[in-house]
């Protein structure tokens, strides 16, 4: 049986700028049974420029009152919040994931933080600097794949490859990148250390835009684990991609959808977060070894739900078998109706009642 699927729940910035806040979202999700607590991590002027737009479902969430970096600035959590809410997530049992979006975050979470795994967001896979500062933390490395081609994904991982195997006087032109992703250790590196997330960046995301099919075509061509990042409305496709062999499940949450902030309308408000992890371990339990015997608990029901040949009628011995006189009829218990034909124009070693078991003598 496979290892059981890694939930995240993402808190992203649903904290809206509160520790405590935050650690309410930490302990809602410990409290649903999610493996790991993720948050954002970000210094607001180095990820975004002035003169940056808001996407349209920010703007839809939020108005346009105010630019993308003014919205986004009241979203940080300084180092010394950071460190609280990785307290608090160990003292819940929760794990403590949180995704940089610039270079002296990656430092703060694998460095200060030591942090054992860093989020890579779909937005930094284009995002050179990061994702070669993000791999030569040598952290393992969840790497989310929406907006992207296949051609761009393999681009990003060889990237991270490069950074892996490569000497410290290297540069990292394209080529050098490329050969190292082609590589047996560059390969190694990314097989020991990345795992993929499809994902359709809109929030919240269309249903016909999911594509879940996606996550098949990144495990063929990448050799990787692969799992999904959720931003629809609802828990149903992050399950039905948990059937299709998600490894991972990413899903935002919140404590209340009505929240003012640019995420929280894509959200799973705390009982849909509960009913997500219970889905999804029901989901995990289903699908099972793959070999196809009887359950376990059905082993009893064989006997009473099967037919064995019956006497459709009085037989007198040595009358012979027919379509007139034999049938099948539970229980299961006497010779299997399989065997049916093994018995047409056999004669009857003795006498039957009507409705009782044919036997081998």
């Amino acid at each position: 049986m496979s290892s059981p699927v890694l939930v995240i729940a993402e808190a992203g910035v649903n904290h809206n700028g509160s520790l405590d806040c935050a650690k309410e979202l930490i302990d809602v999700a410990s409290a649903a049974g999610a493996d790991a607590v993720k948050f954002q991590t970000f210094r607001s002027e180095s990820v975004i420029s002035r003169g940056a737009r808001k996407a349209q479902y920010q703007v839809t969430n939020t108005g346009n009152n105010e630019s993308q970096l003014e919205m986004v600035k009241r979203l940080e959590l300084d180092l010394d919040a950071h460190r609280v809410l990785v307290a608090h997530a160990k003292s819940c049992g929760i794990g403590f994931l949180s995704t940089p979006f610039d270079l002296e975050s990656v430092h703060v979470l694998a460095d200060v933080l030591n942090l054992p795994q860093l989020k890579i967001a779909s937005g930094e896979l284009t995002n050179l600097p990061l994702l070669l500062a993000a791999a030569r933390t040598r952290r393992s490395l969840i790497v989310s794949t929406g907006m992207a081609t296949l051609g761009e994904v393999e681009q990003t991982l060889a990237a991270i490859a490069w950074a892996g195997v490569a000497t410290a006087d290297a540069r990292p032109t394209t080529t050098a990148r490329m050969a190292a992703f082609r590589s047996a250790a560059g390969q190694a590196f990314l097989r020991e250390r990345v795992s993929l997330l499809h994902c359709t960046t809109e929030y919240p995301a269309p249903v016909e835009d999911v594509n879940l099919r996606a996550m098949a075509a990144l495990r063929e061509a990448f050799g990787l684990p692969v799992g999904y990042s959720d931003h629809t409305r609802g828990v149903h496709v992050s399950i039905a991609a948990v059937a299709l062999g998600a490894s991972i499940i990413e899903k935002h949450f919140t404590l209340d959808r009505s929240m003012p902030g640019p995420d929280h309308v894509a959200s799973l408000e705390p009982a849909e977060l509960v009913a997500l992890v219970s889905g999804i371990r029901d989901v995990e339990r289903a699908l099972g070894s793959g070999l196809k015997i009887p359950a376990a608990s059905e082993l009893k029901n064989i006997d009473i739900a099967r037919k064995s040949l019956v006497a459709a009628v009085p037989i007198r011995r040595g009358e012979r078998f027919d379509a007139s006189n034999l049938t099948t009829k539970r229980p299961g218990q006497g010779i299997s109706a399989m065997r049916y034909d093994e018995f047409l124009n056999r004669a009857a070693a003795r006498d039957y009642a009507a409705d009782e078991l044919i036997d081998e003598s």
